[in-house]
């Protein structure tokens, strides 16, 4: 079945290139970004092929599709951004007792994220499965839009063009990119649901000794 959609995909983004040539990768890339099931491993390695070596374009244009692909990237990561400020915040502020997330966790998030954001904005554009999800929780402990818009786009265009690359070199064969990162999917995935595992139990623990939802926290310093 993965594989039937994955060929849908693909058909999809042909289409999608044909018609509107490197406005679509952008199109693509920034739906990738948003949290929809488009694989920049499939995208990008399409357009090395379809859009530079199966047109004659020399080798150099893969920083132009990277180009494309990180402006893609960075329209669909800001807008997951912004849901996390004006839609995810206000949501976790209120309901976040439920979800184990206290007023103190998120102040600490905002502490991390204010350290550690930037290079959580750039490396992250390098992870499969990870790349895609993390716009939100920077908006929502609201990251500096600035720079989360700047490494962003760096991470995204050294990603795009890697990716362009490999199917400028694979020529007609792009498509086994997709078959090799295709693996390092599920262990992400796994790692990613042991450390929520972990969180909640971790968690759940502190929450039935403590109550850090009520009014009087107020964030050190203050």
């Amino acid at each position: 079945m993965l594989h039937g959609f994955e060929q849908w995909v693909i058909e999809l983004l042909r289409d999608l290139m044909q018609s509107l040539g490197w406005i679509g990768v952008l199109v693509a890339m920034a739906i990738e970004s948003a949290n929809v099931p488009l694989p920049s491993e499939v995208i990008m390695p399409l357009a090395g092929w379809m859009l530079i070596k199966e047109q004659n374009l020399p080798l150099y244009f893969v920083f132009w599709a990277g180009f494309w692909g990180a402006i893609g990237n960075t329209i669909g990561s800001l807008t997951n951004y912004a849901l996390g400020i004006w839609g995810g915040r206000p949501f976790v502020e209120k309901y976040g007792r439920w979800l184990l997330i206290s007023k103190r966790d998120l102040h600490r998030a905002e502490k991390w994220f204010d350290r550690w954001g930037d290079k959580i904005a750039f490396f992250s554009r390098l992870l499969p499965v990870v790349r895609t999800f993390v716009s939100f929780p920077a908006g929502v402990v609201r990251m500096h839009p600035i720079r989360f818009t700047i490494y962003t786009f760096i991470g995204s265009f050294i990603w795009c063009t890697f990716l362009a690359w490999l199917g400028y070199i694979t020529g007609e064969n792009w498509e086994v990119i997709r078959a090799y990162m295709r693996p390092f999917d599920i262990p992400i995935l796994i790692a990613l649901l042991v450390l929520l595992l972990l969180y909640i139990k971790h968690k759940w623990s502190e929450f039935r000794e403590f109550d850090f939802n009520n009014s009087s926290y107020t964030p050190e310093g203050e």
